[in-house]
């Protein structure tokens, strides 16, 4: 078992298969490999169903992000007025067709308790397959199918504006404005907006992020206190049986023994 084991392993055993290598590496004397190990955060559920994806889904994941980087070089020509805002729509509705084939193939996971996933789980999945597919360190992160936290892109912000803009615009070329200071400074209206919005999301995920951080460290740490009460249990009650048989076996012993000697006491 190594790590890319642990992270394909069901999330229920994820902690005890966690545990179980830390000991095995410590024992072969690869203490700085074992605290690695030791280290490791317990995927979230979306995490962990992204992860399942990209080991079981190869082509499709690969479909999506050849879809991610079309819609990123659709934009780019639409940007540089040298593209078609068509061509861009049908990149994005590519790119959307890629993540909701994934989507699909995540709604027949199953839960350790044996439920599907929860709608919720299947949007953060969603958030995270579109991160990958147009983001490349997003993408470098969940290709390595070692994925801890689901993902958020928040940086394509352009793509509703140039979506929408009128099918009868010449080809190529963005709808002329009426006068160029109004579209400037609306342009930077814009600017300054996203950019908040954008400072907003990243201090809301920030302490959501920490939050989620605590908690998942405080269950893991009291999954890990369960796992060595289990196996201390375990322990206990084995050597209760082995006592118990040693005593069973000197009664025996004793029994023999009194007899023994009463026949010899009577002759």
């Amino acid at each position: 078992m190594d790590i890319d084991d642990l992270y394909g392993a069901p999330l229920d055993r994820f902690v005890p298969q966690r545990t179980e290598l830390a000991k095995a590496l410590r024992k072969d004397g690869k203490r700085d490999e074992a605290a690695e190990v030791a280290a490791l955060r317990k995927p979230s559920v979306a995490a962990w169903a992204v992860n399942q994806l990209i080991r079981t889904q190869g082509r499709s994941v690969q479909g999506l992000f050849e879809a991610g980087d079309a819609l990123r070089s659709a934009h780019e020509q639409v940007a540089s007025g040298q593209g078609d805002a068509q061509d861009l729509r049908r990149a994005t509705q590519d790119e959307r067709a890629a993540v909701d084939m994934l989507v699909q193939a995540a709604r027949g996971l199953l839960t350790s308790d044996g439920n599907e996933l929860s709608p919720a789980v299947i949007e953060r999945v969603a958030e995270t397959l579109s991160a990958a597919a147009l983001d490349p360190e997003a993408r470098a992160r969940v290709g390595e199918g070692r994925l801890e936290r689901e993902l958020r892109h928040v940086g394509l912000g352009f793509l509703g504006d140039i979506a929408a803009a009128p099918a009868g615009a010449p080809k190529g070329k963005a709808p002329a404005p009426k006068r160029k200071q109004d579209q400037d400074r609306k342009a930077e209206a814009r600017q300054r907006e996203r950019a908040q919005a954008l400072k907003d999301a990243r201090a809301t995920e920030r302490d959501a992020r920490r939050e989620l951080e605590r908690t998942t460290r405080a269950t893991d740490t009291a999954q890990e206190r369960r796992d060595k009460a289990a196996s201390a249990l375990e322990d206990a009650e084995r050597a209760l049986a082995d006592a118990q048989a040693q005593a069973q076996a000197a009664a025996a012993a004793h029994d023999q023994a009194t007899q023994a000697l009463e026949r010899i006491q009577t002759q």
